[in-house]
């Protein structure tokens, strides 16, 4: 495991962090928090604003609201961008913390030498030590738990099962007192306030960030210092289901959950007790539907991206140990997986505007449902390269690159897309 750090004169400190943390990877995880938000605009504020209005601090002069009143509406959209913020701030940092663990363990289980044919790593190279690649990893963990407590865990307060001003441990005489304090906690009128769905993403994200490569820190102190979801040929599901469901279905389901109170523990159903509503799981899982969708060809797209990847360092990462699905199920398997990817994104395309067309809406607008068919002209050169066996090892970096270029256009196009759509 020797490290070419003599070899090379190190870049900048600041060069290399960069380097450590792939800021250029950030897409990834961005982009389908974009196509959530796009998704939130289009199917789920109305619905929002509908139940909301159901109480009457929010309603029309004379108690009645209806999806058009646009004060309602116009809050709801401001709320679902900075909604659409805290997520994509949530994700980033994941991302971050997975591609500095990453760095860090793929050097100290063999798998980064120097015979690597990627780009180079930062710990790899000698530049960082894998003590400080893992620091890095902590402190970007640290943050995003940070995020997930303040902004993404906690129940809106509308949907809180109690009364706001009982809540509030700064208002009135002694709601501030330990007293009080402790008797709500005892109560569990916190606890109970707690998205347990959302705690569940928080945590798993967090887990998997450092679980993807796996390696002794830290999860060899808790005796897993041999999982590793990547090393185990579970990376193009990980990828899949939290760069591409999770990434897309956060923000909708935020935003129902939160604003619209269709989850747990809403008192707009008189469910005080900390019990399941399942009238408004239900809804939620209605209203949910056409952004699971949504999110499968990006997660297709996203998954391509390690495919290509895996499929340059399949050489490599058999010495190493590590059986992803390039390397158990060979070179062709990789290349056909990454063609069923990517055509299969642009195939949904097509069934998402057959049902626009479909359902009757009469908007005129089913059109801007292909709106990805235009980023075809960029991934023909990637199935050239990939899917069809013209590129091979180092001559794939720029295919990696290229497919999350792709993604991104073909994200950033799906979101205009449902934009433009929206009544």
């Amino acid at each position: 495991m020797s490290s070419s750090s003599s070899k090379e004169p190190p870049p900048s400190r600041l060069q290399i962090w960069k380097l450590a943390a792939r800021p250029h990877t950030l897409t990834a995880s961005i982009v389908p928090v974009i196509v959530g938000y796009a998704l939130t605009v289009r199917y789920c504020v109305g619905v929002g604003v509908l139940l909301r209005c159901s109480s009457a601090d929010d309603g029309d002069a004379d108690g009645v609201c209806s999806a058009s009143s646009s004060s309602v509406a116009e809050k709801s959209t401001i709320e679902v961008f900075y909604m659409a913020v805290q997520f994509a701030v949530f994700a980033g940092l994941i991302q971050i913390s997975t591609n500095l663990h990453n760095d860090y363990a793929d050097f100290v289980k063999g798998a980064d030498t120097d015979q690597r044919v990627g780009q180079a790593r930062a710990t790899q190279k000698g530049w960082l030590s894998p003590y400080e690649t893992c620091r890095g990893c902590v402190v970007c963990l640290l943050s995003a738990l940070v995020v997930g407590l303040w902004w993404l865990i906690p129940v809106g307060v509308e949907c809180s099962g109690t009364n706001a001003q009982n809540n509030n441990l700064g208002g009135g005489e002694s709601s501030g007192s330990f007293h009080n304090v402790l008797n709500i906690i005892l109560n569990n009128n916190i606890l109970n306030n707690q998205d347990p769905i959302m705690i569940f993403i928080v945590l798993s994200s967090i887990f998997n960030a450092v679980a993807y490569t796996g390696g002794p820190f830290p999860l060899g102190y808790i005796g897993l210092g041999n999982l590793s979801i990547g090393y185990s040929g579970l990376g193009d599901l990980f990828v899949f289901l939290y760069f591409g469901v999770v990434a897309t279905v956060g923000v909708p389901y935020l935003y129902l959950s939160k604003i619209g109170c269709l989850g747990i523990f809403s008192s707009s159903n008189n469910n005080t007790n900390g019990s399941y509503d399942e009238e408004a799981i239900r809804i939620l899982m209605q209203q949910l539907k056409p952004t699971f969708l949504h999110s499968i060809p990006i997660g297709f797209l996203a998954t391509a991206i390690i495919v290509v990847n895996n499929l340059r360092d399949r050489h490599t990462d058999i010495h190493a140990g590590k059986r992803t699905m390039a390397v158990q199920f060979g070179e062709r398997f990789a290349r056909v997986e990454y063609l069923l990817f990517v055509v299969g994104s642009y195939a949904f395309c097509v069934y998402f505007w057959w049902l626009e067309k479909g359902s009757g809406s009469g908007t005129g607008k089913e059109w801007t449902f292909l709106l990805p068919l235009i980023s075809i002209p960029l991934s023909i050169p990637q199935l050239k390269a990939v899917a069809f066996g013209g590129k091979d090892g180092q001559d794939l970096n720029e295919h990696v690159g290229g497919t999350a270029k792709l993604q991104m256009v073909y994200c950033l196009l799906m979101a205009g897309g449902l934009i433009m759509s929206s009544p």
